[in-house]
C-alpha cells in the first residue's frame, strides 16, 4: 500500500508562508476591481457593459504577461520572478494617483493593467513555486491551501472597498479621492513586502518537473511515449481551455455581484459589498474543505462534482427569486473555490521540463475573465439576474474536463 506523502518539509516553511501571502495580496486587488466596477458606474457615469472593461484591463494583463513572466522565471528563478511581480504591482497602484486626478476611466484602466501585470507575474511564478516546495504528489493540496488565502484576500478586498469607497455619508463616497488614497496605501504595503522578500533565502527546491506516481489522487495519469520519451500533454491543452472558461465564469459572477444585490435584493451598494465579502468567506471554506477532501477523493472527481453543483446554482440565481436566488449566488463561490487551483495543478502535472511554459499558457487563459463580463454586462443592462445563465456554459466545460481527465493522458496510438 502506498503511504500519503507529507504536505511539505520544515525547511520550506518560511518560503511557503511568504509565497502563500502573495496569494492573499492579489486576492485583495482582484476583488477590489469588482468594487471599482460599480463605483465607476456611479462616479464616472458609465454603463454596466462599459464598466466591465475594468475586468478586461485586469485579465487582459494576464494574457499578455503570461509567457513573458514564464520566460523571466525560467531564466532568473522563482525569487526574481516574485520581485518583478511585486514591483509591477506597486507601480500600478501608484498610477492611481494621476488617474484619480485626471478623473479618467481610460487612465484608471492603464493603472489597473500595470497592476495586473504584476498580479499575473506573481500568479505565474507562485503556482509552480508552491508546487516545488515539497513532494509533487501533494502539489494539489499545497496549491489549494495557498489559494485558500487568495480567498482571504478576496474577503478583505470588498470589505475594504465597501468601507472606504461605498460607505454612506463619508466625505469622498461620491468621488475618486478615497480610491486614490486606498491604492497609495496598497502600493506602499506591496513595496515593503518586496523589500522584505529580497532578504529571504530560498533553500534548494524539490524538482517539480519529475514525473510522479500520483496514484493516491489521480490514477497515475502519465502519458509518455516510451520510444520517443516525450509527453503528450492532452490534459494540459484541455486544462488551458478550461481555465479560460473557469475565469470567465469568475469574472462575470464577481463583476455583477454588487449589481445583483442592488437591483434584485434592493441593498445599498455598501451592504451588497459586504455580502460580496461573505461570498468570499464561502470560497475560503470551500478551499479548505476541498484541500481536505482531496486526500480521499481524486481531484478531478471533486472538480466535476463542484462544477455540476454550480450549474444548478446558476439556474437558481438566474430566476431572481429573491433570497433563495441570492443564497445560491453566495454558494456559487463555495463550489467555485477549488476550480482555479485544481485545474492549474492538474494541467501542469507531469509536464516535465515544459512546466514553466505550461504554467504561463494556463495563466494566459485567465483572459476569459476579461472577455466574458462584457457580454454578461450587455444582458445585465436589461436584467442582471438573466445574465447569470451565461456562466452555465463555463461550468459545463469545467465538468467535461474533470469527467474526462482519466482518459486525457492515455497513450496515443
Amino acid at each position: 500500500m502506498s503511504t500519503l506523502p507529507k504536505f511539505t518539509e520544515r525547511k520550506y516553511l518560511v518560503v511557503l508562508i511568504f509565497v502563500t501571502s502573495l496569494f492573499l495580496m492579489w486576492g485583495v486587488s482582484m476583488t477590489l476591481g469588482d468594487v471599482l466596477n460599480r463605483h465607476f458606474q456611479n462616479v464616472l457615469h458609465i454603463t454596466k457593459s462599459r464598466s466591465a472593461l475594468v475586468q478586461f484591463s485586469i485579465f487582459g494583463a494576464y494574457f499578455i504577461m503570461g509567457i513573458p513572466a514564464g520566460m523571466f522565471m525560467k531564466k532568473f528563478g522563482y525569487k526574481s520572478g516574485v520581485l518583478m511581480g511585486l514591483i509591477l504591482y506597486a507601480v500600478g497602484a501608484f498610477l492611481f494617483i494621476p488617474a484619480a486626478n485626471a478623473e479618467s476611466f481610460t487612465f484608471f484602466r492603464v493603472a489597473l493593467f500595470v497592476l495586473a501585470c504584476g498580479m499575473a507575474t506573481l500568479e505565474t511564478v507562485a503556482h509552480p513555486f508552491i508546487a516545488s516546495l515539497g513532494d509533487q504528489r501533494t502539489s494539489d493540496q499545497r496549491i489549494n491551501f495557498s489559494q485558500a488565502f487568495n480567498g482571504v484576500g478576496g474577503v478583505i478586498g470588498p470589505l475594504v472597498g465597501s468601507y472606504f469607497v461605498f460607505r454612506a455619508g463619508q466625505l469622498h463616497s461620491n468621488d475618486l479621492i478615497s480610491v486614490k488614497q486606498l491604492y497609495v496605501v496598497i502600493g506602499c504595503v506591496v513595496a515593503v513586502v518586496a523589500l522584505l522578500f529580497s532578504f529571504i533565502k530560498v533553500p534548494p527546491l524539490t524538482d517539480p518537473h519529475i514525473i510522479s506516481d500520483d496514484s493516491y489522487a489521480n490514477d497515475s495519469l502519465v502519458n509518455v511515449d516510451e520510444k520517443k520519451g516525450d509527453i503528450r500533454p492532452r490534459h494540459f491543452i484541455f486544462a488551458a481551455v478550461t481555465q479560460f472558461f473557469n475565469v470567465a465564469a469568475q469574472g462575470g459572477t464577481w463583476a455583477f455581484f454588487i449589481n445583483y444585490g442592488h437591483d434584485v435584493m434592493h441593498f445599498s451598494d455598501e451592504h451588497a459589498g459586504y455580502y460580496f465579502s461573505l461570498s468570499m468567506v464561502m470560497m475560503i471554506v470551500g478551499r479548505f474543505a476541498g484541500t481536505y477532501l482531496m486526500r480521499f477523493i481524486k481531484p478531478y472527481k471533486l472538480l466535476a462534482t463542484f462544477a455540476l453543483c454550480n450549474i444548478i446554482m446558476c439556474i437558481i440565481v438566474a430566476q431572481g427569486f429573491g433570497w433563495p436566488s441570492f443564497i445560491a449566488l453566495l454558494f456559487v463561490n463555495f463550489f467555485f473555490s477549488i476550480m482555479f487551483p485544481t485545474i492549474f495543478s492538474l494541467g501542469i502535472k507531469d509536464m516535465g521540463p515544459h512546466t514553466q511554459l505550461a504554467s504561463s499558457l494556463i495563466v494566459m487563459g485567465v483572459v476569459g475573465g476579461g472577455l466574458f463580463p462584457y457580454f454578461m454586462g450587455l444582458i445585465a443592462n436589461h436584467n442582471v439576474a438573466t445574465a447569470y445563465y451565461l456562466p452555465i456554459i463555463c461550468y459545463v466545460v469545467i465538468f467535461a474536463f474533470g469527467f474526462s481527465y482519466p482518459r486525457l493522458n492515455k497513450k496515443s496510438a
